[in-house]
């Protein structure tokens, strides 16, 4: 079992930024991917970003080069920084960890007012 807490949602003027954080603990040996999934209302939970044991990064299309994915191994943690944020970012959004099975957070509200 891997458990995973997000925290760094919350409401932030457009062109802002927010800092998300993950981290993750249990079963953490061996965990693949991590990244964050978002949700809005009325709306199908969809992929923001993902990055690999190794580093390697994907983004939505949405938000390339505006947010960055980064992980660090030794602390478990996976984090998003979200810049020049935008009224369409605003959603739940959920981190993820891959071991086999896909573990989810809790997920972290944002808000992004124009």
């Amino acid at each position: 079992q891997v458990q995973l807490v997000e925290s760094g949602g919350g409401l932030v003027q457009a062109g802002g930024s927010l800092r998300l954080s993950c981290a993750a603990s249990g079963s953490i040996l061996s965990i693949n991917r991590m990244g964050w999934y978002r949700q809005a209302p009325g709306k199908e939970r969809e992929l923001v970003a993902e990055i690999s044991s190794g580093g390697r990064a994907n983004y939505a299309d949405s938000v390339k080069g505006r947010f960055t994915i980064s992980r660090d191994n030794a602390m478990n943690t996976v984090y998003l920084q979200m810049n020049s944020l935008k009224p369409e970012d605003t959603a739940v959004y959920y981190c993820f960890a891959t071991k086999g099975y896909r573990y989810w957070g809790q997920g972290t509200q944002v808000t992004v007012s124009s």
